[in-house]
């Protein structure tokens, strides 16, 4: 670590807004910089739904939540008075406090706005794929080569004397006690049992948010028919994935699984995860609970690439396309095929678990 270029006991301000997997990848910044700098005070502005994942980190001291869904609403339609409205209560919210420095973990036009008006003296920004973001900061941080987003998250540590050396890998989501049991409860009336190694317990995440991240769900339940009989399997998502899991299971020939779609909360799901065996997904925001609690995982990519956005602690495992195109980072296959998805098959998946259950 160099020399601190700023004051001990610093008020901190952090803008990381959305979604679920980037806010879990900026837990690395708080808590990197709070393990270097104790008597830091770091304040967070988030917003739901990702702001639950951050009520009881350690590494907060204030966390400050601003709902933005009403604004891109609002932004969307061209309403100028609720956008007007909504950004005079993310002001009032800010000017309730005193902030030092301001970092700002998103890089985009509205958070470089936020970050503005945390009325910070000293406001860092990353450089990112947005434009105007640095028209609102007193400087930006080092350009680097590295394109994983938590390194380039770090990087807004650097104008304060804490560089790529100092860095350790690691997501942060602490449940509260109250949730020591929830896994147990959960699955005490419907077959499942928790940690026995003759019977381990597989969760399945079928869909992402982004149409082109998924993989077909009948080749999720051909992957999942072969598999033996003692390994369970449990589907998660929202109530909206119901239809897909539905698919898959009609691909496995009649072997047993469950569906719990749409019956936990966000810290309710990472309880379940904190007590299984491994996670099949794709590249979304489950993935990086999964990271944060320290469940392993095998996670499919295609559009996206483990080198920008995968785990970067021990225990996780990617299967990447062998299509050609892949790494395209476009939310919708610009070829209208999926292609780089349809091309991982249902046999190396089934291999890949086989291989992890039974290491």
């Amino acid at each position: 670590m160099n020399e601190q270029k700023f004051p001990h006991g610093a008020h901190i301000l952090i803008v990381r807004l959305s979604a679920i997997g980037d806010v879990l990848h900026a837990t690395s910044v708080a808590h990197n910089l709070k393990r270097l700098v104790p008597d830091c005070h770091i304040t967070w502005l988030v917003s739901p739904p990702a702001s639950i994942l951050l009520e009881n980190n350690p590494d907060i001291d204030r966390l400050l939540v601003w709902d933005r869904r009403p604004f891109d609403k609002a932004a969307q339609h061209l309403d100028i008075q609720t956008v007007k409205r909504t950004l005079r209560e993310a002001k009032e919210l800010l000017h309730a406090y005193t902030f030092d420095i301001a970092l700002d973990i998103q890089g985009l036009f509205l958070s470089g706005l936020l970050t503005r008006m945390s009325r910070a003296p000293r406001r860092i920004g990353i450089h990112e794929r947005h434009e105007g973001n640095f028209l609102f900061m007193t400087e930006m941080a080092p350009n680097i080569p590295d394109r994983h987003k938590i390194r380039r998250y770090m990087t807004a540590l650097a104008p304060l004397g804490i560089g790529p050396e100092d860095f350790e890998p690691g997501l942060v989501l602490k449940l509260p006690d109250s949730y020591q049991d929830f896994a147990e409860k959960f699955f005490a009336d419907k077959a499942v049992t928790l940690h026995d190694p003759q019977r381990p317990l597989l969760l399945v995440n079928t869909r992402t948010t982004w149409p082109d991240k998924n993989w077909p769900p009948e080749f999720f339940g051909r992957a999942l028919a072969n598999l033996p009989e003692n390994i369970q399997i449990v589907f998660t998502g929202a109530p909206s994935d119901q239809a897909y899991i539905e698919r898959a299971q009609q691909e496995m020939e009649g072997r047993a699984s469950l569906s719990i779609a749409g019956q936990t909360s966000l810290l309710e799901l990472a309880a379940i995860f904190r007590e299984s065996d491994l996670l099949l997904t794709g590249d979304t925001g489950p993935l990086y609970i999964a990271e944060a609690i320290g469940l392993p995982t095998l996670s499919l990519w295609g559009p996206t690439h483990p080198g920008i956005y995968g785990p970067l602690t021990k225990g996780h495992h990617f299967i990447l396309s062998p299509n050609k195109c892949t790494a395209c980072c476009k939310t919708k296959c610009r070829h209208r095929t999926n292609a780089c998805m349809n091309a991982i098959k249902p046999g190396t998946v089934t291999k890949a678990l086989l291989g992890l259950l039974y290491h």
